[in-house]
């Protein structure tokens, strides 16, 4: 009850950017509850314990946007109005990945790794396809089996949300927590690597190394987690009608409407992130 009841939809919509300081609390409670009470399963019971804390924010802030498709004929005002929700969800999503990002570089490497066990694996499986696919030239194949990834957590995202009204908000703290991860494991590798050949006089190579590690990263992280953010929203919109059985009702089909321009926006992401991930990053950022 002390976690969820910190802000509420219609506040957390004008100040998203308190989002990003809960995000960090919820998934730093989460991660050391997880490894005080449950040490050997950590890796996910900290997702479970960041997405419990955050459901009545997003499961309110849901039905707030569902009840906009009814203050609202154009479909223009509309998707305005959702951009608050879209802004309050992308910064909580921020909020949770700096903390397991934090808590990976500042934990004992042997504690990071069990905390981050399954992290770490999906990050190796998806390391090996992209690495291998990039340097044979098979670069389209590569965008096409990202895509399609993406597009099946986009899937997962709708049906995450129209089942459990607030459901996509686990998958977004699973990304999080992975991408946390990776951007935790670059910096700690480089500044290793940085520490060992000039020391700790220069700074500055610090500082680069965490912005290299999250360039690295959110220039085809950002439009992919948009997408799953707008997919999402697109799902709890009309999970919430269901439930209200709005369906019953003639304005059912402009809920419709507006969850079908969502879930358009949402592939459009997609599209771009899986873009700038096969053609830019690899080049940017030579594994």
């Amino acid at each position: 009850m002390v976690l969820e009841s910190l802000i509420n939809p219609i506040r957390a919509e004008s100040r998203p950017w308190a989002l990003l300081m809960l995000g960090f609390m919820y998934a730093t409670v989460g991660l050391f509850l997880g490894l005080w009470i449950f040490e050997e399963y950590a890796s996910m019971i900290m997702v479970f314990l960041t997405t419990m804390a955050a459901i009545p924010l997003v499961y309110n802030t849901i039905k707030l946007e569902e009840s906009k498709d009814y203050l609202f004929t154009s479909e223009r005002t509309l998707l305005k109005e959702h951009a608050k929700a879209l802004n309050l969800f992308f910064f909580f999503f921020l909020g949770t990945m700096i903390a397991f990002s934090l808590w990976y570089v500042m934990l004992p490497s042997d504690v990071s790794s069990l905390v981050f066990s399954s992290q770490t694996q999906t990050i190796n499986n998806l390391n090996q396809d992209v690495t291998g696919n990039f340097f044979q030239g098979q670069q389209a194949m590569l965008f096409t089996k990202i895509f399609l990834n993406n597009l099946k957590v986009m899937i997962f995202c709708i049906l995450f949300s129209f089942l459990y009204g607030s459901g996509a908000i686990f998958i977004l703290t699973w990304n999080a927590s992975v991408v946390g991860a990776a951007i935790g494991n670059f910096i700690r590798t480089h500044i290793a690597m940085y520490a060992l050949s000039l020391g700790f006089k220069d700074a500055g190579s610090y500082f680069y190394v965490i912005s290299l590690s999250l360039a690295r990263y959110l220039i085809h992280g950002i439009p992919e987690v948009l997408g799953y953010i707008v997919a999402g929203l697109a799902g709890g919109i009309i999970s919430v009608a269901v439930i209200r059985h709005d369906f019953k009702t003639k304005k059912f089909f402009h809920v419709l409407l507006d969850a079908a321009d969502l879930l358009l926006i949402s592939l459009a992401f997609l599209l771009i992130g899986g873009l700038l991930e096969v053609f830019v990053t690899p080049l940017l950022f030579r594994p």
